[in-house]
């Protein structure tokens, strides 16, 4: 039997899960498909998004709350589109944040041409950037710094 990392990563709405584990774990945790969703929405419900919950032994359910975009095949108009959603308006977002929310919807740019882009937005005026502790961070043009 190998022990090969196994991992199925599902959306729900917009939270995304994934189950992790071995092979056989994994499959035994989706055999209690019922159940299970029923613990996900318990947990969204109940504790919010930061929360964490062990599903079986080696497998957990880590929910996070990107928001969903149309994928227009142009990384500017989806880091727009991330910035402009409730979630780009809660607190600035860095780089490496914005390559997960896009990740998350199946868009998918290299960090290098996402800095590329940012960087042209911000000359165009459409976004503003400044350092803050966790680095550099990126909210749309007219946001309050927080």
């Amino acid at each position: 039997m190998s022990l090969v990392p196994f991992c199925l990563r599902v959306r729900l709405g917009q939270y995304e899960v994934e189950v992790s584990g071995s092979r056989d774990e994994v499959l035994k945790t989706f055999d209690d498909l019922p159940k299970l969703v029923a613990m996900i929405s318990e947990a969204f419900g109940a504790v919010g998004i930061e929360a964490s919950k062990n599903v079986t032994v080696g497998a957990s359910v880590s929910p996070t709350a990107y928001p969903s975009i149309q994928s227009s095949g142009n990384c500017s108009d989806a880091v727009l589109q991330l910035l402009e959603t409730d979630w780009g308006h809660q607190q600035p977002r860095t780089l490496p944040e914005l390559i997960e929310a896009m990740r998350a919807n199946a868009v998918h740019y290299p960090p290098t041409t996402l800095s590329g882009v940012l960087t042209w937005l911000i000359r165009k005026g459409k976004i503003k950037r400044w350092k803050s502790e966790k680095g550099y961070v990126y909210v749309l043009n007219g946001e309050k710094e927080t």
